[in-house]
């Protein structure tokens, strides 16, 4: 293929092709050519040209000629145009040319495709040669088979678009041929017609003018019998010329003066709708008759054409004309053409698409504004028709008739109107809250007006509408349901008003689960006792018993829909009713019989189906109430129903039709209901049961044909594809619905099923559409059958599979086929209910009868049901699992397809070996694989039949993905096959190039990965995908571009660096807005794939594509998307707004989150802009246009303005969204670096790099957007606004104003930040608003931004009128919605009040700890301190004021948490009425809303205990009784009603327990998901509560403090933060003390007493007992968080090769400080052991201790120490003066670990790595800290000695400093038996060292330093020394003193240190002189030279001090003290 890439054909490598490689070659060097052609090519156009003309008699196929014609006209474009007219006439020579032959036809194609591709590129250019070539065209089309004539349309097409204008000549002989061919029998001929019609339109006048009435016509011709592509090409023609019918100003010609009028032009529309493509006059006739009935197919393509018409014009026309259109629509379903709504069935079918025009327009085109005004309209039209209905009936009252003919009639358009209405309301959501308002309109008025109206679809939609609205605004559904339950008891004896409002309550019950605040809990009670008054009085007046019957079960199914904690209180009186509708016996049923006539039976029909539904309505909604004692209960009833079920036949015999409907429906409902029952609960009746099944399933006079319904759903999705458009998902799917069923039935309605009101529907806001009972009755019974069938013995599955069989056997015809499809889809069901449940299908004999029947099917005419065969026959090897069978079932088809010659049996073998496998793990038999693969490429190639083509290719696809790797012997072939057919198979077969597409597609997966090799064999692998894709980009067919797509995104994962990036994200964005549903979804699928690797790169060349591009409009169709101006991104947000489809949506967000995720840092500016322009789009646009332009023109050309508003009226979902993404942005901002949140470093680098961007920059537009969200209609956009706000404040709150400091930056929003908030605490504000707003406020006045009391008031202000309302208790509770709501609400303020309390206490710690520490600073900053002090006292202030309410309200909410978070078995123990905040209904609902909250709230109230200390006891609260705390409303009891007083001590006990008890049941088990800030504030609160002395007292002697350490030990375990560790930690401190308060406490006690018994645990044993020791319980969490951080400490570790010896770990700064913590505890224990327990336990804190001094101690740099070392070392020391150790009971044992310890110690020191300063320090503690006869053991303090020697003669200055320092703590040991041997050893090297040191001066300040600690060593010796031996010391140190003084003039030149140095000796001097005065004069006096030094230096010394002085002191006298010490020399 390599050979192919070169700008001249390379002849010689195409010559030594075969055949199908030539073509394969062509298309490669054609689409290289088409990539290099815009270059130069002068000197090689000639050859060129004659290459690509001779390939035209090369029989290209038809990618390869469009490519061809494509190349040679940009050739002719770019070079020069001389030759061009010699291309022209060979083409159209060729075209005339006589050959009729099927081989020439391939050249005759090509030539007429290259003259469309040569004039529409060159257009104008090439003279008048068109008239010729046009004429020749269309000669050639006289007798052109279907392939010459679709050709010959496009290629038309594309000469009327080169041409333009130019071309009129011609434009009414193509018109005329276009006619002909748009009714042509090949549907491609009639689209390539639309589209060339479409392009005549432009120029051709005379279309939407003269010729108007015929082209209408002809376009309904078109639509008869024409398929989905058809009608959307039709009807996009249609629909656009009668939008330039309306607006165009320019008509040619006398005749018509007159423009035409919006009402003729619907006019045309409407005839087309109502009456088909008759002509008028045949018409009328026919419908004289009454035999004209539309066909479906033309009512469909023209419901499609008036959505194109109103699109064309645009959503402005359609605002301004709505009244007109509306009417106009309307009408189409009224009575004016009683003859289009006659039936039911055409009644149905018309409501849908009037419906569907309706939504398409008004719900897809309309802004949130303009849909209200909308809806307002609708509301108008419904008040009109309401006062038609109301004068009707008023005449009944007359004795005349009833004019029913306007009340039935009116009934389609009430159910239109109230239809579009409910899915408006539902789609704007709370932003229709100003509509329901508007009293004008009455929206609420005019839906409950016609609940009562005569006809039963007209009340259920109204009904339905109702369901909407309260969907939509949750706040109305107690308001509406409280209306209609009042006008249901209030108008009981009226029929209409009975079902009418049952309907209306059943829906809106259905709606409460879609409504998360819900409703109150009493409703449930209200609405039971109207079900069960209407069931109890129904027979009381019988004429309306059959309407209160079927609303009591109605009310009582939808009651189910609450659940279980609504249902299970009125579960007694249910089961009750549902036991008395069926007679107790089969005696009673038998008088039944005899007794009732058809009436009554009627009655008692509906009552009993009624039943049956509650009850399966019971048993889907209220699965947690099935207990074994209710399934029993439930039982009794099934016996007689089925009983009764078997009676039905006979009965409807006796009383005639009148039953039939109702007797289908009781069969209906039981089927239903025994299919959601286990079962085993009806096992009797089972063979009853199934004969009613097989009957039902058999029956002959079925007429309909279900398959559409039926059979759907249990073929597999991917073998759906092959059958056509229709039962895919497109855009159109609501309507085109109806064409897939036969002609006697239509879609389902509402009507045909009440009990669906309340179900859940499949889409939000779709009206619910069940079938009509005759088929619902089918699907129940083969659902039903599949249940049955897997429990029943074998031998009775043989019984009915012979049945099945027979019955199939004695029908014939289109009966048959009817019968088999129940059947199959029965046994399917069957068999998926074996296969998912693991049950065998039986023996040899049922398996046999079983192939009988799928066999049968696989063979029938419906396509749909060779589909379920095929896939039950997969089904049916999965479930006998036996691989002979399997291979029996493969060789049947194998023959079968070897001697079949018909098309359906081909089909269907073909596909059923390509699901043989699908269930069996994929294909592992070669053998099978081979036959299969070699049979399907056989059929693939069968060019006689598309149909066999298609299935075969994709069975083919189906068995590459089940073959896997087994596929790859067959890749290259099956890879060359599909080539060779894309390039052979004419376009118009679009289903065989589908399943091309799948085939590569499972091609591609196959060889995954692979395809990024680079051996010759792999890369004509990937040529050829690539090859394919291109091919398949090309097809004009929309599908098979969406195949292409998902292709290449395919290879793009396998082998990205091989997919042309900037092609692909063309192709993509030129189909964002196709109008095929899944080629969009393709498009956003592979997006979202492209932009999770490179989104910057996708986003550049979608610019960059429309900038090459002028035309931007044709490429995006709606004008609102400009991808140049606002990127890829921008059109992606454009098109979320407009897009319906969920799935699609979803793709998109995702895409975008994606996008913004890697791009939104670089591109923060634009991001969010994007978000501000989504968020800020006026809604207001629309008016002032008005006023512009009031004519009509200007709707077609573009909005001056767009520039201004990317985004029209965006909807609230897609607003919520970009909410959404801000919050985004700000985290990818956090983690992208610290300037997005630091102004001055922001301000910095962007001058210095003005292209840099950072967040806080945006802060004002982050503030305004949160701010517009924030207060926005749309609840879900308040609350998003509201989080938005909350991280803003979050993240901004310590950001300081560089300008003003002192001050953070979001102090200028606080009024924005007020605004914001304050609308959220309006009284009409739904709580989760408030609630969501509580956080928020909280989050404010904790930040700190706001230092003003004053201004924090206005925040704070919010809060208290909040806290007000929790204070008015239950009785103020909001009736609207569902008692957890307000437990949200009341919980939401506690914590945040919470929030704040511990924000202000912590602020107010961490002063006081700033203060004292401050005190110590000289005061510098105190004008900031001062601010700081004011505004945490101040906040605490605030909060202080209501901190005894708060209280108190948080002790009780703690009080509800810790009910709540009982077991289940403590049930009964809750309290009957519920708790202070909850209601004992709503518990389950309360929960989540304590779980978020109890943490915060628990600190809050240890924080609260602590600061009162436990001890102040309000005189209220010694009332309480803690089961219930007062809140203030139990405050005002009389005084007998209270309990006893509890004392305080009590009050205090009963507290500390609550919050413990909580904090521990948390900590037992945190789940895995528990939020990390509850953890930590469960912990602060321990910490807050041991912090004083009485809770300590509680825990100090108590086994709860061990039960702690455990819990708190498990924490540890399986927590890794180190926040929660050290937290924890702390914790244990705590206890320990407590525990040592306690010791000491019994020691004091006892020693008062004088009884010495031992304290502390381990008494006289030592022993102590895991699980009951605190100690035990200490040390195991000690060692845990140690062997944690330190593995090296555990014994058995070090032993093993896995931790090397001596290899130190710098732990994180984390670590250490846990180390640290762990070590302080460590050296508290022994102080809570009896000095036998002090020994038990003493060797493991010593082996710890001393264990991480060696594994920590490592230099640092500045001779720090670790802080773990510095930890270790503090912990040795407190162990080491441990009292133990000098107890009598252990101070032998103590002295001897000690020495080992110390032992160890010594050993360390021989360690090279290890720090001597740490190690000499541990041994100074161990000298120093221990009683003497530890360390003075002779042969321990030599190794001491040699140790400090050792350390002396360091070359390192902070080392010898160190060991100076601790010597020097040594020397002064007050026992001397332990200073002495230092002394005597290491004085005289001392000595010596700082003798040396007089001749090398100190270089540095550490060299100083070892100098000056030396001579304090030395001086603190003379001072310590004998009197005899001081005189030698004083002359030792003397002379070393004197040698460092400086004389005057070498003190000027000398260094620092050496100044240093002599200022030190100087004042050593100073001090030793008068000290030992007679030693000083001796030596001075010996030593004249040191006399002259010193004396010298003093003189010095004064004259400076004189300068100093004379500048302060009047008296330049001698300092006093110098006098003194210069006297005795």
């Amino acid at each position: 293929m390599e050979l192919a890439h070169s700008l001249l054909l390379n002849e010689e490598a195409y010559n030594q092709l075969g055949e199908f490689q030539k073509a394969e070659f062509i298309f490669e060097w054609l689409q290289f050519l088409e990539k290099l052609l815009p270059a130069d090519i002068r000197e090689n156009q000639k050859k060129l040209v004659e290459q690509l003309t001779s390939l035209l008699n090369n029989s290209p196929g038809p990618p390869t000629r469009r490519l061809l014609a494509k190349n040679l006209a940009v050739l002719y474009s770019t070079g020069d145009t001389f030759s061009v007219y010699q291309t022209i006439d060979k083409c159209n020579e060729l075209i005339r040319s006589k050959d009729d032959s099927p081989s020439y036809l391939p050249t005759k194609l090509a030539a007429v495709v290259c003259l469309g591709y040569l004039y529409k590129k060159l257009g104008r250019i090439l003279g008048n040669s068109f008239t010729d070539t046009v004429g020749n065209v269309l000669k050639a089309m006289k007798n052109a088979e279907s392939q010459g004539r679709y050709e010959i349309m496009l290629s038309l097409q594309n000469i009327l678009n080169g041409l333009g204008a130019a071309a009129i000549p011609c434009h009414r002989d193509i018109y005329k041929a276009a006619r002909s061919c748009l009714t042509d029998r090949s549907m491609a001929v009639r689209c390539a017609a639309a589209k060339c019609l479409l392009e005549l339109q432009n120029e051709a006048v005379f279309m939407w003018s003269t010729d108007l009435d015929s082209v209408v016509t002809l376009c309904f011709k078109s639509f008869e019998g024409s398929n989905y592509d058809v009608r959307l090409a039709v009807s996009k023609l249609l629909g656009t010329i009668l939008a330039r019918a309306l607006t165009s100003k320019q008509i040619t010609g006398k005749t018509c003066n007159e423009k035409f009028s919006l009402e003729d032009v619907m006019e045309l529309l409407g005839t087309g709708f109502l009456r088909g493509s008759c002509g008028f006059l045949r018409a009328s006739g026919d419908m004289l008759k009454g035999t004209s009935s539309v066909s479906r197919d033309v009512r469909v393509g023209v419901t499609q054409a008036y959505v194109v018409f109103v699109s064309t014009l645009g959503a402005q026309w359609l605002e301004r004309s709505f009244s007109a259109f509306l009417s106009h629509i309307l009408d189409l379903v009224s009575q004016s053409h009683p003859k289009a709504v006659q039936s039911a069935v055409d009644a149905i079918g018309c409501r849908r698409c009037v419906s569907f025009i309706l939504r398409a327009t008004v719900g897809g085109l309309l802004g949130e504004k303009a849909q209200i005004a909308a809806a307002k309209e609708i509301c108008q039209a419904i008040w009109k028709l309401k006062k038609v209905v109301d004068a009707a009936i008023s005449d009944g009252n007359l004795e005349t008739k009833i004019n029913t003919t306007d009340v039935t009639a009116s009934q389609h358009v009430l159910v239109c109107a109230l239809q579009e209405l409910g899915s408006l309301i539902h789609g704007l959501g709370t932003t229709a809250a100003p509509l329901l308002q508007d009293s004008s309109t009455g929206v609420l008025e005019a839906v409950i007006s016609v609940i009562v109206h005569p006809s039963i679809s007209v009340r259920l939609t109204a009904a339905w509408c109702l369901r909407c609205i309260a969907v939509a605004l949750p706040s109305y559904v107690s308001l509406l349901l409280d209306r209609c339950i009042e006008r249901l008891s209030a108008l009981k004896s009226c029929p209409e008003a009975v079902t009418g409002y049952s309907f209306a309550v059943a829906a809106l019950l259905g709606a409460v689960k879609h409504c998360p605040l819900g409703i109150p809990h009493g409703k449930g009670k209200v609405i039971m006792t109207v079900a069960e008054d209407l069931l109890c009085s129904a027979s009381q007046n019988s004429r309306i018993s059959l309407q209160r019957m079927q609303a009591g079960w109605l009310l009582i199914a939808a009651l189910m829909t609450l659940g279980p904690a609504v249902v299970q209180h009125h579960l007694p009186r249910i089961l009750l009713l549902w036991k008395c509708i069926f007679p107790s016996s089969s005696k009673d049923l038998e008088t039944e019989k005899t007794r009732g006539d058809a009436f009554t039976w009627q009655v008692t029909l509906e009552g009993r189906a009624g039943a049956l539904c509650a009850i399966k309505s019971f048993v889907s909604h209220c699965a947690g109430l099935l207990t074994d004692e209710v399934v029993q209960r439930l039982l009794p009833p099934l016996p007689s129903a089925v009983d009764l079920l078997t009676q039905l036949s006979s009965i409807y015999k006796s009383y005639g039709n009148s039953l039939k409907t109702p007797s289908t429906v009781y069969r209906q409902k039981l089927y239903e209901l025994l299919a959601v029952l286990p079962p085993k609960a009806y096992e009797g009746d089972f063979s009853a049961v199934l004969k009613e099944l097989v009957t039902d399933l058999t029956v002959t006079d079925s007429q309909i044909d279900a398959s559409a319904f039926l059979l759907p759903s249990l073929c597999h999705e991917n073998d759906l594809l092959l059958l056509g458009p229709l039962l895919q998902e497109t855009d159109h799917r609501f309507i085109e619905e109806q064409l897939l069923l036969g002609n006697n039935i239509t879609g389902g309605s509402l009507e045909y099923d009440p009990y669906s009101i309340y179900e859940k529907f499949a889409k939000g806001d779709s009206v619910p559409k069940p079938l009509p009972p005759a088929l619902s009755v089918i699907s129940a019974a083969s659902r039903l059958f599949g249940v049955m069938f897997s429990h029943i013995t074998e031998s009775h599955r043989l019984q009915v599979l012979e049945q099945l069989l027979n019955s199939i056997k004695q029908t014939k015809g289109s009966r048959q086929q009817i019968v088999q499809l129940h059947i199959v889809s029965a046994f399917s069901t069957s068999l998926k209910r074996l296969a998912n449940c693991k049950g065998s299908l039986g023996s040899e004999e049922v398996r046999r009868s079983a192939l009988m029947l799928v066999m049968g099917a696989l063979e029938s005419n419906n396509p749909l049901l060779r589909c379920a065969a095929a896939e039950c026959l997969a089904r049916l090897a999965q479930v006998v699992s036996d691989s002979a069978f399997t291979a029996g079932l493969a060789q049947v088809s194998f023959d079968k397809l070897k001697s079949a010659r018909d098309v359906v049996s081909r089909t269907g073998h073909s596909l059923a070996l390509g699901c043989l496998y699908r269930y069996l793990g994929g294909i592992s038999s070669t053998q099978h694989l081979n036959a299969c693969v070699g049979i399907l490429y056989t059929l693939s190639q069968d060019s006689t039949s598309p149909d066999v083509q298609a299935w075969a290719l994709h069975s083919l696809s189906l068995i590459v993905d089940l073959a896997g790797p087994l596929y790859h012997v067959h890749v290259e072939p099956t890879l060359s096959l599909v080539l060779m057919l894309l390039l052979s198979v004419p376009p118009a077969y679009a289903e065989v190039h589908q399943s091309l597409g799948r085939c590569l597609n499972a091609l591609i997966t196959t060889l995954g990965p692979e395809l990024q090799g680079s051996s010759t064999a792999v890369s004509a692998l990937r040529t050829s995908c690539l090859l394919g894709c291109a091919v398949m980009q090309d097809n004009p067919d929309c599908l098979v571009q969406a195949q292409a797509i998902s292709c290449l995104q395919q290879l793009h994962m396998f082998a990205p660096r091989h997919v042309n990036l900037s092609n692909l994200v063309s192709c993509l964005c030129m189909n964002l807005c196709s109008s095929y549903l899944l080629l969009r979804r393709a498009v956003v699928a592979c997006l979202r794939q492209l932009v999770q690797r490179e989104a910057a790169e996708v986003s550049e060349y979608a610019v960059a594509l429309v900038k090459e591009i002028s035309d931007v409009k044709n490429l995006f169709p709606f004008t609102d998307v400009n991808i140049r101006e606002i990127g890829l991104e921008g059109a992606l947000l454009g098109l979320l707004d407009k897009e319906l489809d969920p799935r699609l949506c979803q793709d998109i967000k995702e895409t975008l989150t994606h996008m913004l995720t890697s791009m939104a840092v670089e591109k923060l500016s634009f991001w969010l802009k994007l978000c501000k322009d989504v968020l800020a789009a006026s809604a207001d646009t629309t008016q002032e246009e008005e006023t512009t332009k009031g004519d009509d023109v200007s709707v077609l050309t573009s909005d001056s303005d767009d520039r201004f508003h990317p985004f029209r009226n965006p909807r609230w979902s897609t607003r919520v969204f970009a909410a959404e993404c801000v919050c985004k942005i700000i985290s990818q901002c956090e983690k992208a670096g610290s300037a997005h949140f630091d102004i001055t470093l922001a301000q910095e680098r962007k001058q210095r790099d003005s292209r840099d961007d950072f967040l806080v920059l945006h802060l004002a537009d982050l503030i305004r957007m949160a701010f517009m969200a924030a207060t926005d209609h749309s609840d879900q956009l308040r609350l998003s606004g509201l989080q938005m706000l909350q991280i803003i404040v979050r993240k901004f709150a310590a950001v300081p104003e560089p300008e003003f400091p002192g001050h953070v930056i979001l102090e200028q929003y606080q009024a924005n930040v007020g605004a914001a908030l304050r609308p959220a605490f309006a009284p009409e504000t739904p709580p989760d608003v408030t609630a969501k707003a509580c956080q928020v406020c909280s989050a404010w006045m904790a930040s700190g931004v706001v230092s003003d009391l004053n201004d924090l008031r206005r925040v704070h202000q919010l809060l208290v009128s909040s806290l007000l309302k929790v204070q008015a208790g239950k009785e103020a509770q909001n009736e609207q919605y569902n008692e957890s709501t307000s437990t949200m609400e009341v919980l939401a303020v506690l914590k945040a009040w919470a929030e704040v309390y511990i924000v202000a206490v912590e602020k107010q710690k961490n002063q006081s700890d700033t203060h004292k520490h401050s005190l110590k600073i000289v005061n510098s900053s105190e004008e900031s301190y001062r601010d700081v002090t004011f505004s945490a006292s101040g906040l605490l202030d605030l909060v202080q004021a209501d901190l005894g309410t708060l209280s108190k309200l948080w002790l009780a909410a703690l009080q509800d948490f810790a009910l709540l978070t009982l077991p289940p078995e403590y049930a009964s123990q809750l309290p009957a009425e519920g708790g202070t905040f909850y209601t004992a209904e709503t518990i389950e609902n309360a929960r989540p809303h304590y779980y978020n909250s109890w943490a915060l709230i628990l600190y809050a109230t240890a924080l609260w205990l602590t600061s009162t200390g436990f001890l102040i006891v309000d005189p209220d609260e010694g009332v309480t009784n803690l089961s219930r705390p007062v809140t203030p409303t139990t405050m005002c009891q009389d005084s007998s009603t209270r309990p006893l007083v509890k004392s305080p001590e009590d009050v205090n006990t009963d507290r500390f327990h609550l919050i413990l008890g909580i904090s521990v049941e948390f900590l037992c088990s945190p789940g895995s998901d528990a939020a990390m800030e509850n953890i930590i504030a469960c912990l602060h609160a321990l910490q807050a509560l041991f912090d004083v002395p009485w809770p300590r007292s509680k825990i100090g002697g108590d086994q709860l403090g061990v039960e702690l350490l455990n819990v708190l030990h498990r924490l540890i375990l399986t927590r890794e933060s180190p926040d929660i560790q050290l937290a924890a930690l702390e914790v244990v401190r705590l206890i320990l003390f407590a525990a040592q308060e306690h010791v000491k406490e019994k020691r004091r006690s006892a020693e008062e007493k004088e009884t010495l018994p031992e304290f502390g645990e381990g008494k006289d044993t030592g022993g102590l007992v895991p699980g009951k020791s605190l100690v035990f319980a200490t040390l195991e969490l000690c060692v845990c968080i140690l062997v944690r951080q330190l593995p090296q400490l555990n014994p058995k570790l070090t032993c093993s090769p896995a931790v090397p010896p001596g290899k130190h770990l710098l732990l994180s700064e984390d670590g250490s400080r846990l180390v640290a913590a762990a070590l302080v505890i460590l050296s508290d224990v022994p102080a809570i052991c009896s000095p036998e327990g002090s020994v038990s336990v003493l060797p493991t804190i010593l082996y710890l201790i001393i264990g991480v001094l060696k594994e920590t101690a490592v230099k640092l740099r500045d001779g720090q120490l670790p802080l773990t070392v510095a930890a270790s070392l503090q912990a040795l020391k407190g162990l080491l003066s441990s009292p133990m150790a000098r107890a009598e009971k252990s101070q032998n044992a103590w002295t001897d670990l000690l020495r080992s310890a110390l032992v160890t110690v010594l050993d360390y020191g021989l360690l090279q790595e290890l720090d001597e300063i740490s190690l000499l320090t541990a041994i100074t503690v161990f000298v120093m800290s221990t009683s003497p006869e530890v360390t003075t053991v002779e042969c321990l303090q030599k190794r001491c000695i040699e140790k400090f020697k050792t350390t002396l003669d360091s070359k390192d200055p902070l080392v010898q400093c160190k060991c100076y320092q601790l010597l020097h703590s040594i020397f002064q040991h007050p026992n001397k038996t332990v200073s002495y041997p230092y002394i005597h050893s290491l004085a005289p090297s001392i000595v010596g060292k700082l003798q040396e040191t007089e001749k090398a001066k100190p270089e540095n300040a550490a060299e100083l330093q070892v100098i000056q600690e030396g001579i304090k060593v030395v001086t603190a010796l003379t001072a310590a020394a004998e009197e005899q031996h001081r005189a030698h010391l004083v002359a030792c140190i003397l002379p070393i003193l004197i040698s460092f003084l400086l004389d005057e003039n070498a003190l000027v030149s000398a260094t620092i240190s050496a100044k240093n140095l002599h200022e030190f000796a100087l004042q050593t001097l100073m001090q030793i002189g008068p000290q030992y005065s007679s030693v000083f004069k001796k030596l001075m006096a010996s030593s004249p030279t040191m006399k002259g030094r010193l004396e010298s230096a003093i003189k010095g010394n004064q004259e400076s001090i004189k300068v100093k002085t004379t500048k302060h002191a009047k008296n330049p006298g001698k300092s006093s003290s110098i006098q003194l010490k210069t006297n005795f020399l």
